[in-house]
């Protein structure tokens, strides 16, 4: 079965999408793409030869009939969007987040079981090989028992999209309930429930901003720094988002009972803590050297995967696409839980609760 795809929102991460789906001709084809500006919409036809374009999703949904519906438009969206796609007929593939809060997910997960479809989020990096080289690592005993993870995403405000955003005071981050965090903070929380078990544990945030305010409007009400600490049962937690520290850090450490693993998902990289064997000063010199083997060892196998072509950016984002397709039409689990999806929507409501963005002017 070769699944009809369709894209709404025809922004950058749009391309992504139809690059990986276009490396899985005989699964899925992308029949048409959408966007409220249309010529927006025919230059992503244009590029990659895609049959129809529109500028009315009603329209596309009406006459292409889509299996499935990428929604890779700003998050305010995402409800309303998902809504008339699962109403139509289509399973739909969500781009982070799933959607604003905790009610709007639900609603959706509602509206997939009553219609029989299935829907995904778009948590690609926990896709990418060094999440799955962790995973392993996990479920051999390697670490032993989980007790802690730190997990961090660092922005940079510099970089294109921040630009952007500070750019602009109307752009459709400042009108988000979490602005910037809402936005990002997903790439912490997917990585905390993974290990945290608990339906709803204890969540403690405190943000601010580094930035100097400069603007007089909603630029200026935008946190940059998160930091949140969760409490399970048996696993505890610490999240960092930060928009200055230098480089941009994005990776996650898990303690555990035997030992404790980095996963850098900006240089591909899974790597165990070395702990001394031999006993005095001598002890202390042979750890550097076990760390400095294990990144050899990491980069030969970084090496072998762009061999393969596996090394790409969108390596995570392929993998998740796949495997949600399977779901639909092999009927395989889906990639991600609606459990994790709620639980992740939970946290956040939670956050943006403890650190609600109209107040940073005071």
């Amino acid at each position: 079965m070769t699944l009809k795809i369709a894209i709404v929102g025809c922004g950058k991460i749009a391309d992504g999408h139809i690059e990986e789906i276009q490396k899985m001709p005989e699964r899925a084809r992308v029949v048409a793409v959408c966007d409220l500006e249309l010529l927006m919409a025919e230059q992503i036809a244009v590029r990659y030869g895609i049959p129809s374009h529109y500028d009315s999703f009603d329209r596309l949904l009406d006459v292409e009939k889509p299996d499935v519906v990428h929604i890779t438009t700003p998050p305010q969206s995402h409800l309303f969007l998902a809504r008339r796609a699962i109403e139509a007929g289509a399973h739909v593939y969500v781009e982070k987040p799933t959607a604003l809060n905790l009610a709007d997910v639900r609603r959706l997960i509602e509206l997939c079981t009553a219609a029989g479809k299935k829907m995904t989020v778009g948590w690609e990096y926990q896709f990418d090989p060094p999440a799955i080289e962790m995973r392993r690592l996990v479920g051999d005993g390697v670490i032993g028992d989980p007790v802690h993870v730190e997990s961090c995403f660092g922005y940079n405000l510099a970089g294109p999209f921040g630009t952007a955003l500070l750019g602009d005071g109307s752009h459709w981050v400042h009108r988000l309930p979490g602005k910037l965090f809402h936005n990002n903070v997903d790439h912490l929380l997917n990585k905390i429930v993974e290990f945290v078990d608990d339906e709803q544990p204890k969540v403690t945030a405190t943000a601010y901003a580094l930035r100097e305010k400069r603007f007089g409007d909603s630029r200026d009400d935008m946190l940059d720094e998160l930091r949140v600490t969760v409490q399970g049962a048996r696993v505890s937690a610490y999240g960092t988002f930060s928009s200055h520290a230098r480089p941009p850090g994005h990776f996650l450490r898990v303690y555990g009972t035997k030992n404790t693993l980095h996963v850098d998902f900006t240089s591909r990289t899974v790597t165990l803590d070395a702990s001394p064997k031999l006993p005095s000063a001598i002890g202390r010199v042979v750890p550097a050297f076990d760390q400095a083997l294990s990144y050899l060892r990491e980069g030969g196998k970084n090496v072998v995967r762009f061999a393969r072509s596996d090394f790409h950016f969108f390596s995570g984002l392929n993998r998740l696409i796949g495997l949600f397709y399977d779901s639909i039409t092999r009927g395989a689990e889906l990639p991600i839980s609606y459990r994790d999806m709620i639980r992740v929507a939970w946290m956040m409501d939670e956050i943006f609760r403890q650190v609600p963005q109209e107040k940073a002017r005071t």
